[in-house]
């Protein structure tokens, strides 16, 4: 190397020095390492960081080595203004030949694979580039397993404890409404999260690693993010919890409303059960050859349900009482609609009979409309079918065969062609001309 080829290099290599210098003194300071230092790490965070401990104990002691060689080179080279053959020879082989040792046993404290395949020889040779190539390979593993356990604790403790304080409050409100371990689901559920959290909390504090997602195709140091698979599942759960525990409060504020509403709709379905019953009597009495579906009572269970209901409204016993109260709502409608389907078909006879006699009188009115009022048949069709449909019991086969007839008969006189009276013509232009 001549003289500026050496200047230029001991340039560079102080840059490179510097930075160095710089990125293991922010290595030595950064807070991940203080944490792992002080933290009882289990797991993989535990391996990983006697591994990594190693490679930091290392990279200083690379880095004497190169700082050594590094001050050796400048103090030849400010031996004299004009560097002698000597003097450049000594440089050329210090700062390009394999002239920086470092001692085995450095490396065998350490316990770290080098780039030389870690031997147990008593000291390895390297060339300035090359120890600077090994450093910054140990940088970078060490960098980023320091990095990545520092981003884990950095937001999965932070974010469980703002989950655990929730989590508190909402133990505090459902014990409040009564949500209690062993006599709700709910609050079973809170046993649970709260069990779940607790030991999610250690695991992340002793094992960060064991919560870091790294990223596809990232080679960067602390590429990744932290795995919140766990947190997230228990977030979404206490959510479900503070859903039911607001369906009960919602049951206490309107609780009075709904068991009125309940009584309402089981009274309005009692009584068209006894309207059913009254009008399958007067179906029977009035209407022959028919067959009238029975009618059930109302049933006790509803009642005996409803009557529980206001027994765990009166011992605000509320998680008790919403799971009751949806399931009496649904009954109680279905009941109503089983008695308003027994009630129609109890009355469909007498709703036929009517059909009859509306069909019945509106021909009779088309009839009277034809001039066919005084017609001998069709008053002796009109008069049988009537009797049948106003007679009791009325035999709603006949009397609709007889109904029928007068239909027919109308229909025929209605078709019937009209004979003209015969005058002349004064009788032409009267006023039925």
């Amino acid at each position: 190397m001549d003289r500026d080829e050496v200047d230029r290099a001991l340039a560079r290599l102080g840059a490179e020095h510097e930075a160095i210098e710089t990125s293991l003194l922010a290595l030595q300071d950064h807070a991940g390492r203080r944490l792992l230092e002080g933290a009882e790490l289990t797991g993989t965070t535990k391996e990983r960081w006697a591994s990594t401990d190693a490679s930091i104990t290392l990279l200083w002691a690379y880095f004497d080595a190169y700082t050594d060689a590094f001050h050796a080179a400048q103090s030849i080279r400010s031996r004299r203004r004009w560097s002698s053959r000597e003097d450049l020879v000594e440089l050329t082989e210090l700062l390009r030949g394999e002239s920086v040792t470092v001692a085995g046993s450095t490396a065998a404290t350490a316990n770290m694979p080098t780039l030389t395949g870690g031997s147990s020889k008593l000291s390895h040779q390297f060339s300035l580039s090359g120890l600077v190539d090994e450093m910054n390979d140990l940088y970078a593993n060490s960098l980023d397993m320091v990095v990545t356990s520092d981003a884990v604790w950095s937001a999965l403790p932070a974010r469980i404890d703002l989950l655990a304080a929730e989590l508190q409050r909402t133990r505090q409100l459902a014990h409040s409404v009564g949500v209690r371990p062993g006599e709700h689901p709910a609050g079973d559920d809170l046993e649970r999260i709260t069990s779940t959290l607790t030991e999610l909390r250690e695991r992340v504090i002793s094992d960060p690693l064991a919560y870091w997602v790294r990223a596809q195709g990232s080679s960067a140091p602390g590429g990744g993010r932290p795995d919140t698979t766990v947190y997230d599942r228990e977030a979404r759960a206490l959510e479900d919890v503070r859903r039911e525990i607001d369906a009960v409060l919602t049951v206490r504020q309107d609780a009075e409303a709904r068991l009125v509403k309940l009584r309402d709709v089981l009274s309005r379905a009692d009584r068209t059960l006894a309207e059913a019953r009254t009008a399958r009597g007067e179906v029977l009495a009035k209407i022959a050859a028919t067959e009238v579906p029975a009618v059930g009572g109302p049933p006790t269970v509803l009642q005996e349900q409803l009557s529980t209901a206001a027994e765990y409204r009166r011992h605000a016993q509320w998680h008790r009482l919403s799971p009751l109260l949806e399931s009496l709502e649904q009954k109680a409608e279905d009941e109503l609609l089983r008695a308003r389907e027994s009630l129609t078909a109890v009355t469909q006879p007498l709703a036929v009979r009517a059909e009859l006699r509306g069909r019945l009188d509106a021909y009779k009115a088309k009839v009277a409309r034809h001039g066919l009022a005084e017609d001998p048949l069709l008053i002796e069709r009109y008069d049988a079918a009537r009797r049948m449909l106003w007679s009791a019991p009325c035999d709603l086969r006949v009397a609709e065969q007889a109904v029928l007839r007068y239909q027919h008969a109308a229909a025929e006189q209605f078709n019937a062609p009209r004979t003209q009276p015969q005058g002349g013509p004064e009788d032409q232009r009267g006023p039925g001309a």
